[in-house]
C-alpha cells in the first residue's frame, strides 16, 4: 500500500515557502515595465499580471515571516549566527512592510484612474506605472538584503531546518536482494 510522507512541521517549512516571494517579487517589476512600454489596451493584461504577482508576492511574505520565526526557535543561537539571524529577522518584517506599502500603492496606481474614467491616459499607462518601479527598487533592496542574510546563514554558518526524522526504511536498491 502507497503510504505518503509525512508533512513537514511548521517549523520546518521556511525553506519551501522563502523562495516564492522572492521569485513573484522580483518578476513583479518586468510585467510593469512591458505594459508601460506597450500601448494602453496591449499593456493592461501586463499591469493585471504584474498586481497579481504583487499581492501574491506580498501575501507569501506573510507565511515566510511566521514559518521563519517558527524556524528560528530551533536555530542553536551562537554568537554569530544569533547576529546575523536578528539582522535577518528585522529585515523579513521591514521587506514585509515596505511590500505591503508598495501593494498598496499599485491598487491605487490601478483602481483609482478606473473609479475616475481616466484608464488611458499617458499620466495613468506611463508616467505612474515608471515612477512606481523607482519604489519598487526599495523594495528589491529590502528582499535582496534579506535573502542575503538568510543565505548567509545557511551557506556559511551551516544553519538548516530541523525537519523531524520519519520512520520510513530505505528502499532497497534495484537488483539488490530483498533484506541486505
Amino acid at each position: 500500500m502507497l503510504q505518503l510522507p509525512p508533512l513537514p512541521t511548521w517549523d520546518a517549512l521556511h525553506p519551501l515557502i522563502i523562495h516564492f516571494p522572492i521569485a513573484l517579487l522580483l518578476v513583479c517589476p518586468l510585467f510593469i515595465l512591458i505594459g508601460a512600454l506597450l500601448r494602453p489596451a496591449k499593456g493592461r493584461p501586463f499591469f493585471i499580471a504584474a498586481l497579481i504577482l504583487l499581492l501574491l508576492g506580498t501575501v507569501s511574505l506573510f507565511v515566510a515571516v511566521h514559518t521563519g520565526e517558527a524556524a528560528s526557535q530551533l536555530v542553536d543561537q551562537d554568537p554569530p549566527v544569533g547576529v546575523l539571524l536578528k539582522s535577518h529577522q528585522a529585515l523579513a518584517v521591514e521587506t514585509r512592510d515596505v511590500f505591503v506599502v508598495l501593494s498598496a500603492l499599485a491598487c491605487g496606481l490601478f483602481f483609482i484612474p478606473r473609479l475616475l474614467g481616466k484608464t488611458e491616459t499617458l499620466l495613468t499607462t506611463r508616467v505612474l506605472p515608471l515612477s512606481f518601479l523607482f519604489l519598487y527598487a526599495v523594495g528589491i533592496i529590502f528582499l535582496v538584503n534579506t535573502a542575503d542574510r538568510g543565505g548567509r546563514m545557511v551557506h556559511e554558518l551551516g544553519v538548516h531546518a530541523m525537519i523531524s526524522p520519519t520512520s520510513e526504511t530505505p528502499a532497497a536498491s534495484p537488483g539488490s536482494p530483498k533484506g541486505e
